[in-house]
């Protein structure tokens, strides 16, 4: 069995989405008053990495970032005076690509007064940014400290030069080990750092090496991603071809370390530093799961600025349209930039009642503390295991379990295969227009 089918992180993936006609001020009203989330995508880097599929373009200029930023301007502009009457306020604010930090420090604090400017934000927003070991200066980590960053993700995914260069990561161990320690000397509130497992040439005990290497620096948080290599990118190209059985053997190893070094694991990837005394005990495996506190994710509202970015209001969600290749994303960034009319949604899909009930089983599930049962009934007024018979099934395979708290979760094995029985609850519809997707 390969546990490695497909990272269930949103549902429907953008490869389910289809041209459509719309207008923002359609679905405005779920922007009314506060609590909503904003999301930039900055998608520039300074290379393709072998693996990515991300929305992305390599070694732009700097009046390519400048014309990115005009556009995200007059969007922003546009946005506000439809968002006006509903008093909109963002309670979260992140900056992903790409790689934000490609752009200059006058650049970033650009970017800033643009989102200062046209949103209202949460006295006590949060403001989350992802870079990478290149472009992490000091001069760059200020201005994220001026703009009250409250977490910081630091891409390094090995301390193996070998590795890296597997990878085609433009960084060595060396740059990562100094952008880690600027961006602790900054202090910021939450510091994250990803790694990646199932490298071509990886061990076990390499991917424990660079793990203890990094829990020397105290990060909050631990992002283990094992590798795909989709249609599209660098390495499926060139014939690159992970090996599922080592991985999932990384990957246990992985978990094992982190758990002994008391960080708590919320999902199959992610890894939190406790804040209390090390491991929990013995025979607390219940009080294990339940220590993060169960936040309602199914239902969220965001909306998304520049090219890439995702948007979530109600049962409508929207993007621009997918694309892997450079020359995909270039064409979509450059009719992004033409637009003249942001209000105008082209790109997306309705959901269904039946598909918001899978997505919110997907959100739940794959993350600790789980699917809160009576909060299902509430919304949809059936329970989980009769919609959706595949859970029982699990309940009885080991995978997941029904706790008397309410709570229906993944057992340790079932939060280790995610990536295998997440895409079991997709639906044929949207498995078949996933499927008819083509490559751009």
């Amino acid at each position: 069995m390969n546990p490695y089918i497909q990272y269930m992180y949103s549902y429907p993936h953008k490869t389910a989405y289809r041209q459509m006609q719309a207008d923002l001020r359609q679905y405005v009203h779920y922007l009314r008053g506060g609590g909503h989330g904003l999301y930039l995508h900055i998608p520039f880097c300074q290379a393709r990495c072998g693996y990515c599929n991300l929305f992305s373009v390599a070694a732009q200029g700097k009046e390519a970032v400048n014309r990115y930023l005009d556009a995200v301007e007059r969007q922003s502009g546009q946005y506000r005076e439809i968002l006006r009457p509903m008093e909109t306020s963002f309670s979260s604010l992140t900056i992903g690509g790409g790689t934000p930090l490609y752009l200059t420090a006058e650049q970033l604090e650009r970017m800033f007064c643009i989102l200062e400017g046209h949103f209202s934000f949460a006295e006590e927003r949060e403001l989350a940014v992802e870079t990478s070991p290149n472009q992490t200066t000091e001069e760059k980590l200020s201005v994220l400290k001026q703009a009250g960053a409250t977490r910081i993700s630091l891409g390094i995914q090995s301390f193996s030069d070998k590795e890296l260069t597997a990878l085609k990561r433009q960084h060595n161990g060396q740059k990562a080990r100094e952008a880690l320690e600027r961006i602790k000397a900054f202090e910021f509130p939450c510091v994250n750092v990803d790694f990646i497992y199932g490298i071509p040439g990886q061990t076990c005990e390499s991917l424990l090496d660079s793990l203890r290497e990094a829990d020397a620096y105290e990060p909050d948080e631990i992002f283990l991603y094992p590798l795909y290599v989709k249609q599209g990118v660098g390495m499926e190209r060139e014939g690159t071809k992970p090996k599922p059985e080592e991985a999932f053997r990384q990957y246990e190893q992985g978990r094992r370390f982190l758990a002994d070094k008391g960080f708590r694991q919320d999902s199959m990837r992610r890894f939190v530093r406790r804040r209390r005394n090390g491991r929990a005990s013995e025979g607390t495996e219940d009080m294990v799961r339940r220590e993060r506190s169960f936040s309602e994710c199914g239902f969220g509202t965001s909306l998304a600025l520049g090219c890439g970015g995702r948007s979530y209001l109600g049962d409508l969600h929207f993007c621009t349209p997918y694309a892997v290749t450079g020359s995909g994303c270039r064409a979509s960034l450059e009719e992004y930039e033409r637009t003249e009319d942001f209000s105008r949604i082209t790109n997306g899909i309705l959901l269904s009642e039946e598909e918001q009930k899978r997505r919110y089983v997907i959100r739940h599930l794959l993350i600790r503390p789980g699917l809160l049962i009576p909060r299902y009934r509430e919304c949809f007024g059936t329970f989980p295991q009769e919609d959706f018979p595949i859970l029982e099934e699990w309940v009885k395979k080991g995978f997941a379990r029904a706790g008397g708290d309410g709570f229906l979760d993944l057992t340790d094995t079932g939060l280790g295969l995610s990536d295998f029985l997440g895409p079991k609850l997709i639906s044929p519809e949207i498995r078949k227009a996933m499927d008819e997707w083509v490559l751009c």
